[in-house]
């Protein structure tokens, strides 16, 4: 399963974390995995393509961790887009994602 922890503080989208793997179907052919990381990938590089010093961002083995360094409505708006996109993802898969 894909987890998704969303931290924030102040109403402000503060930290978000994407672990796993959906489990939908075989690595390279999983429809879930793809579209979360289509979501995720397109809304950081939107982000930073208006602001580089909006957020920061790991990717390792086992996801992605992003940090959000500015509290502007735009990225504030982006990652909020990106949260809701995630959850309605998680509504059509609820076995293979969940949004903290």
């Amino acid at each position: 399963m894909i987890t998704v922890n969303v931290e924030k503080e102040n109403k402000k989208y503060k930290k978000i974390s994407i672990l796993g793997h959906a489990m939908y179907a075989d690595r390279g052919k999983d429809i879930v995995c793809s579209s979360v990381s289509s979501i995720v990938i397109t809304t950081v590089n939107g982000i930073l393509t208006l602001n580089k010093g909006s957020l920061s961002y790991m990717v390792g083995k086992k996801g992605m961790k992003i940090e959000l360094k500015s509290e502007d409505e735009t990225t504030q708006l982006l990652i909020h887009n990106m949260v809701n996109l995630l959850k309605d993802l998680e509504k059509q898969y609820p076995e293979n994602v969940e949004v903290k």
